[in-house]
């Protein structure tokens, strides 16, 4: 009956993968937006852009990794009646 209430075993992997494609998806956004600020604006302006997506994406990433789930519940051990 416990069972129903077991954390997924792929909890980790899954959040870790979200974090990984979270991340990877910032990245490209904040290289399309150098791309395209590259007339623009200057050197200064571009690159507090890319910094901020950055931020917001290892921010993002990290929170995804830590709260996907550690795999492990705290629940007590089973005893036999006796």
């Amino acid at each position: 009956m416990t069972i129903f209430l077991d954390v997924a075993p792929l909890a980790g992997g899954i959040g870790v993968a979200a974090a990984v494609v979270f991340f990877l998806v910032l990245l490209a956004a904040a290289f399309i937006a150098f791309k395209m600020l590259k007339k623009m604006m200057k050197m200064a302006f571009r690159m507090i852009i890319v910094a901020v997506i950055l931020a917001i994406a290892i921010a993002g990433s990290i929170a995804l990794w830590a709260f996907s789930g550690s795999g492990s519940s705290d629940r007590p051990k089973v005893s036999r009646p006796r």
